[in-house]
């Protein structure tokens, strides 16, 4: 395939940028100080946070001119872009799923802004049922959560609208497809699930004063929603005592129980059961306390089976008896081992899916917790799926890592035989990638697995344009995957390097607390660990590192880069949680705390939060590296003035020549929905400007 070498000399544009370097919008500072603990703190960029002001909407507006107007001076920007387009352009179909007579599946034709959602009858005619790109003119309405009644005659399906977590609700004969009156508004952080045909449990809060978008919502509740009946006459079902941020309700695959989980932060539950044979029945203690996570995975009769980290870090699978659910009773069905467990249930068995250093070992289990077999896997990666309902004769799973295109898996589970479903046609040699892990040693002596992939045949010596990307919070976990936006990131002859860090849940509950509240520098630490084996093993260089995360993880590069400027030649904040003062105040950040802690807990936390928070670290006269913040108009999860206040800090402050630039995307949200398109030029962008603030003069593009 044709190469296009473009060809460029960097250093005058760059300096010529460098001397204009005061021409960003005027950001005007306001004199507001808050006082924490006797210490008082300006917050000259408070006005930011009114997202409904016009002043707001003119300096986004001022900023987003000032960016989009850099970027198109760079000369590659284009032929990254359609190069990015042209190998996302494959069909895409997920697992299929029965719900009814029929069976769905999701597919893309390769560049839709969003999936379609098709099902195919017993003779095999394929029919459209939902095509979320007819929602709206720009697609930026996306589907969001479907759920089926357990006939599947019903379907209940919510929309997010430009981004936003708000959603609604919709209600549809699926024989038919035509709209029942029913619709539901204001709904938050929510499953559907179907008791019988009569209706659906959803949850919400109520609507907050003020912004919709940034205003505090922090008590979450639980309705049930009769088919037939008006909103407002929906069942409150339980929150409308005690305060709970997040509270979910879940039917059992058999329809006798109602599930209810209630937490006031993302780590740690309260769990309770209803009997939904018996009307008006109580609604039962299963687990109370929020110091450890207790879900329900399946029940066979009476018989819960529960996922907890109780007395098991790396999680272990128990069984007791509903009607007498305490804890002295649990047995353990699948005990904890070395490895994470993340489980899931089908054709009547249990999937255990554990990390090991981050790559998926699958092992298959009877409900009696009798080992059947361990699965094999196409290669090292990641395996997801596994699930299905328990009458189900075939089950599906995915298989990726980070050369590898997702590719779908048929599973017959009595059998243990697998066999290629769907394996996607993209423009991209795998074999001509190598994806290898290490383990480096961070600031404290703690061994940290980070995956470094590149094209076969890279000279190591320092001067390989180099990603590095984290995340490192809220026990989540970075296993390897397949991006397009990375494929030509590695075609281009870039190294993508992803670092396993404390805070994440690679090891369990263990690892992630060992990255939060008074322990969250480890995180950072870890990183920084990060860039310098990539620097001393000669992948490449400061002048060639770019570090780059999303959400926490870009609070992650905010605070990386505040303490390390000198340590990488460009950042990539994303959506990031900036403000670590003020995090707490906006529509749901106040659950984070378990991972962050808050500013009002006491002034040690206070002076440690304070010590790293973005916003309050960035120092005149200091060189930063060249920044691309990126954040959504919309984004009502980590909401933009966190990124609006950090971007007018650094633009404030900033000494030298390298850029200090924010993209505001207009109806957008925390990313979830983004249609195809605007993903695309996103990444791109990112792409165009690590490279050309790196001073690379040659660029292979296929």
């Amino acid at each position: 395939m044709k190469k296009i070498i473009v060809t460029l000399l960097m250093s005058s544009t760059i300096a010529s940028f460098g001397q204009q370097q005061n021409k960003y919008p005027l950001t005007r500072k306001g004199d507001k100080i808050d006082v924490y603990f006797e210490t008082q703190v300006a917050d000259p960029y408070r006005w930011l946070e009114d997202d409904r002001s016009q002043e707001t909407a003119d300096w986004v507006k001022a900023q987003n001119q000032v960016t989009f107007d850099y970027l198109a001076k760079i000369p590659f920007r284009d032929a990254i872009k359609q190069r990015m387009e042209k190998l996302w352009n494959y069909e895409k179909v997920s697992a299929p799923f029965k719900e009814g007579k029929y069976t769905y599946y999701y597919k893309n034709n390769g560049l839709q802004n969003q999936s379609v959602l098709y099902r195919k009858d017993a003779s095999g005619k394929e029919e459209l049922f939902l095509d979320p790109n007819t929602f709206s003119k720009d697609a930026t309405t996306s589907l969001d959560a479907v759920s089926f009644s357990k006939d599947g005659s019903l379907c209940a399906y919510s929309i997010s609208e430009a981004g936003s977590d708000w959603r609604k609700v919709i209600f549809i004969n699926a024989e038919t497809k035509q709209n029942i009156a029913d619709q539901l508004i204001d709904v938050k952080f929510s499953g559907l699930s179907w008791k019988g045909n009569e209706g659906v449990y959803y949850s919400s809060y109520d609507k907050p004063k003020g912004s919709e978008l940034s205003a505090k919502t922090d008590q979450h509740k639980l309705y049930f929603h009769r088919l037939g009946t008006s909103q407002s006459d929906d069942q409150l079902i339980f929150g409308d005592k005690e305060k709970r941020r997040y509270v979910g309700g879940s039917v059992s695959e058999d329809n006798h129980y109602l599930f209810i989980t209630a937490a006031n932060s993302t780590s740690g539950n309260e769990l309770y059961v209803q009997d939904l044979t018996q009307p008006n029945s109580e609604i039962k203690s299963i687990h109370s306390g929020f110091e450890y996570d207790v879900h329900v995975l399946d029940n066979v009769g009476t018989q819960l089976y529960l996922i907890t980290n109780l007395g098991a870090p790396n999680k272990r699978i128990v069984i007791v008896d509903v009607n007498a659910p305490s804890v002295s009773n649990w047995k353990d069905c699948i005990a904890e081992t070395e490895q994470v467990l993340s489980p899931s249930t089908g054709a009547g068995f249990i999937f255990a899916n554990y990390m090991k250093d981050a790559v998926s070992v699958v092992k298959q289990f009877d409900y009696k917790g009798t080992l059947v077999r361990e699965i094999q896997l196409p290669g090292l990666g990641t395996a997801t799926g596994f699930s299905g309902k328990n009458e189900d004769e075939v089950l599906y799973f995915s298989f990726t890592n980070n050369v590898t295109p997702t590719t779908t898996y048929q599973f017959i589970p009595t059998e243990g035989k697998s066999s290629i479903y769907v394996q996607p046609k993209v423009d991209f040699i795998s074999d001509n990638y190598t994806s290898k892990q290490v383990f480096y040693t961070s600031k404290d002596g703690t061994k940290v697995p980070m995956i470094i992939t590149y094209k076969k045949g890279t000279p190591l010596n320092g001067k390989n344009p180099t990603i590095l990307y984290g995340y490192g919070g809220f026990n989540i976990s970075l296993t390897p995957s397949f991006s397009i936006a990375n494929a030509v990131w590695l075609e281009m002859g870039g190294i993508y390097a992803v670092a396993n860090l404390r805070g994440g849940g690679e090891y369990g509950k263990k690892w992630h607390d060992a990255g939060t509240k008074i322990q969250k520098q480890n995180v950072f630490d870890d990183f920084i660990a990060a860039a310098e084996y990539l620097i001393a093993q000669k992948y490449t260089s400061s002048d060639f590192l770019a570090i780059k995360g999303g959400s926490n993880g870009g609070l992650l590069v905010g605070a990386t880069m505040t303490q390390r400027p000198d340590l990488m030649k460009v950042a990539l904040p994303a959506v990031g949680v900036m403000d670590m003062l003020r995090y707490h105040t906006f529509t749901a950040g106040a659950g984070w705390a378990y991972d962050y802690g808050t500013a009002e807990d006491s002034k040690t936390m206070f002076d440690y939060i304070k010590g790293y928070s973005p916003v309050h670290n960035v120092k005149a006269g200091v060189k930063y590296p060249a920044t691309l913040v990126t954040t959504g108009d919309h984004d009502d999860r980590v909401v933009p003035a966190h990124s609006f206040k950090f971007a007018a800090e650094l633009q404030a402050k900033q000494a030298g020549a390298n850029p200090v630039l924010i993209r505001i995307e207009t109806n957008a949200g925390h990313g979830a929905g983004k249609p195809v398109s605007k993903t695309i030029e996103e990444a791109a962008d990112l792409q165009a400007f690590t490279l050309y603030n790196m001073g690379i003069q040659s660029l292979p593009i296929k």
